[in-house]
């Protein structure tokens, strides 16, 4: 059965470095990252728009799990609520596939020191590293498996995913 891999965590954790990293473990795979659909200028986080990027977000993982030419979706947001999963599930309905959550934990510590990278490189602004230490605790209480990458680079992080993908192991190091 096809798996569908959903890797969350706040701004900064290393979701988009990790999930380009499985897919280059994981074969045949596709990877589709959320903040794709949000990539607008302006940005503006309107009902509307909201309602755009969720539509096209199942567009492309219905088109993606429908393809059998892929065995692994792999799929990377900022999710900080349940809510967000099951709307994502809901409109994947008729779809047959595996869920796999996995939540990036970062330490408070090492997620000011990547995003303070991140700035000084100009790839953020500087009111990231609030929003995003604002919402560490949102992510303590997901219903997903927990991987702590704070002293794990993004290599190490996917290779663990990929073995527990792979092997079905229940536990989380």
């Amino acid at each position: 059965m096809k798996q569908l891999i959903l890797i969350n965590g706040t701004m900064g954790a290393g979701k988009s470095a990790v999930s380009n990293q499985l897919l280059r473990l994981l074969a045949p795979s596709v990877y589709l990252d959320g903040d794709w659909c949000w990539n607008m200028n302006p940005f503006v986080a309107n009902g509307e728009n909201k309602a755009m990027v969720l539509d096209n977000i199942a567009y492309l993982l219905r088109s993606f799990l429908s393809n059998s030419g892929y065995q692994y979706v792999i799929f990377c947001w900022v999710i900080h609520q349940e809510e967000i999963f099951e709307e994502i599930f809901s409109r994947l309905e008729g779809m047959e596939y595996q869920p796999v959550k996995i939540t990036l934990d970062v330490s408070p510590d090492a997620l000011c020191q990547r995003l303070l990278g991140d700035v000084r490189a100009g790839v953020r602004q500087e009111d990231v590293i609030e929003r995003s230490l604002a919402r560490l605790p949102l992510y303590e209480k997901m219903d997903t498996v927990h991987l702590d990458v704070s002293r794990r680079t993004p290599e190490e992080a996917a290779q663990w995913i990929a073995s527990f993908v792979q092997e079905g192991d229940g536990t989380c190091g």
